[in-house]
């Protein structure tokens, strides 16, 4: 078995995948014990829902993940406008 390992030979690709299921193993499936995969599958689909849009996270300020990616659309958002002119999408700094 290798280490999975970017370009550059980092052994960082993994970091943040590997702390997930680290996650849902001790929150959720160690606590649980599902009986059958249909049961693992319902469950792992309800903490990933739970994970993303109720459960803080230290590293986001004590925000959600949902509440992160809404504030970054917001400001995405806000910095394209329509002009005008051509009708297309450009910067606000540039429109």
């Amino acid at each position: 078995i290798l280490i999975s390992m970017d370009g550059r030979g980092r052994a960082l690709d993994n970091v943040f995948v590997e702390r997930l299921w680290r996650t849902l193993k001790y929150e959720d499936i160690d606590l649980r014990g599902y009986d059958s995969p249909t049961a693992l599958e319902r469950g792992l689909s309800s903490y990933i829902d739970f994970y993303n849009t109720e459960r803080p996270h230290t590293a986001l300020d004590q925000r959600t993940p949902a509440e992160v990616h809404l504030t970054d659309q917001r400001r995405r958002r806000r910095s394209v406008s329509i002009s005008p002119i051509s009708k297309v999408l450009v910067p606000r700094r540039l429109a």
